[in-house]
């Protein structure tokens, strides 16, 4: 990644989601080395959260999440998702993709630079955070 974890915006994860991210970041890191390294980089320098007290409009699992990539101005509205729930045809993104990575734990309104799967790097910004529907 081009960008230091200064010039990145502060993230926000809820604590059972970042536990969980860890684990699923430490199984693939012999299959998919680069989105393990900036799944764990992101958890290490989020300030962690209970459900209850994460700041609003923060992207976690399972939130529909409006985009836009500055550089191009095409704006995508996904749903974050584990892997064995993604389907991209259907607007499913899964965390183990550099675009999931990166969108974790942002709020409406930040910015981060990003490599995107050709390893280009993307200027996305957050439009809008909608909470996963109530189970």
């Amino acid at each position: 990644m081009t960008t230091n974890a200064n010039s990145r915006p502060p993230l926000h994860l809820i604590d059972e989601e970042a536990d969980r991210l860890a684990g699923l970041a430490l199984r693939v890191e012999h299959s998919q080395p680069a989105v393990s390294e900036m799944l764990l980089d992101e958890i290490d320098r989020a300030e962690i959260h209970t459900a209850a007290t994460l700041p609003a409009n923060t992207v976690a699992m399972n939130s529909h999440v409006t985009f836009v990539d500055e550089g191009s101005g095409s704006r995508r509205e996904v749903q974050l998702v584990y892997p064995e729930n993604a389907d991209i045809a259907n607007g499913r993104v899964s965390i183990l993709t550099p675009v999931g990575a990166g969108l974790i734990g942002l709020s409406e309104g930040q910015t981060i630079t990003w490599p995107d799967r050709d390893g280009h790097d993307r200027r996305l910004r957050i439009e809008q955070v909608r909470p996963a529907p109530a189970e």
